[in-house]
């Protein structure tokens, strides 16, 4: 049976830099059986940290593309993340605007989002790796 799974940024450095939590995200990619999304704002995020850590990001984002469908922020999602960012910052303070596009991306794509970020604890769609 098929799987959908969006991958944020988290998982992706993690994936990229080959840690024990990546080899959970490589296992998932691998499966031919599933379908992998990464939001577009999330391509950016890995950019940047890419970048900051000194780290070739035209091989990230080769990767990013080439291993994953990448859902642009249309209008949509981005009032459907304007609305999630707005409830989740309500227990969640610090619950940022990139996280909100990747859940909007996440109940678009009818996706569980691969992660390790504890700003997604308690989110149904979540897996934590």
């Amino acid at each position: 049976m098929n799987e959908r799974y969006i991958i944020d940024a988290y998982a992706w450095i993690e994936y990229l830099i080959g840690s024990r939590s990546g080899e959970k995200v490589k296992a998932i990619l691998e499966d031919e059986g599933n379908e992998i999304f990464t939001c577009a704002v999330t391509v950016a995020e890995v950019i940047s940290k890419t970048c900051r850590e000194g780290r070739d990001f035209e091989i990230a984002y080769d990767v990013l593309v080439s291993d994953s469908q990448v859902v642009n922020a249309d209008e949509e999602i981005s009032k459907e993340a304007g609305v999630l960012h707005s409830e989740m910052r309500k227990t969640s303070r610090d619950f940022g605007l990139a996280d909100a596009y990747v859940l909007a991306v996440a109940r678009r794509t009818k996706s569980r989002i691969l992660t390790g970020d504890v700003h997604f604890k308690g989110v149904r769609e979540a897996i934590l790796i």
